[in-house]
């Protein structure tokens, strides 16, 4: 009996060293969505809902060797007055063409319909290619420019199924 729950303690410590193991340290450009749909909800004044999508480029960004390049986001927003929650979609394309499908959740503040400053935390919950059966999560801190665009910076951790 001893020796199996030796055995099983050893699986359980020591198999998810097994699995390729990293951090994540990335930067997007994300320029305004091209595609919004915004619905005024009517029960007070700026109140909200959106649905979005747009593009964003990486800046910095690489896992296990090979660089994130691009990602395209689906997004549900409802804005109140000056505050933002959002969730959604982003497909990362790698520079070798797999990809990775993250979802985010998160907040922020607005003026004038632009974002000033939002924060959500992402999880990665699938990929394809040397990237499939990958899971992560992680946090992403935003700042929006007066032409609609924003920078993300984003940490994390992974991991990929060997």
């Amino acid at each position: 009996m001893r020796q199996l729950l030796r055995l099983v303690f050893v699986f359980f410590v020591f198999a998810p060293l097994a699995m390729a193991q990293g951090k994540v340290d990335s930067q997007w450009n994300c320029p305004k969505a091209t595609v919004a749909h915004n619905l005024d909800v009517g029960d007070r004044p700026n109140h909200s809902y959106t649905i979005s999508q747009g593009t964003c480029t990486a800046a910095k960004s690489e896992i296990e060797g090979v660089k994130e390049k691009e990602g395209a986001s689906t997004q549900f927003s409802e804005a109140s007055g000056s505050s933002n929650n959002w969730h959604g979609v982003f497909i990362v394309t790698m520079e070798n063409g797999d990809k990775l499908h993250y979802s985010y959740s998160g907040k922020g503040t607005a003026k004038d319909g632009q974002l000033q400053s939002g924060t959500n935390s992402w999880s990665i919950v699938a990929g394809t290619g040397k990237f499939k059966g990958a899971k992560g999560k992680g946090t992403c801190t935003g700042n929006g420019n007066a032409d609609g665009s924003a920078v993300w910076d984003c940490t994390g951790t992974y991991t990929l199924a060997k």
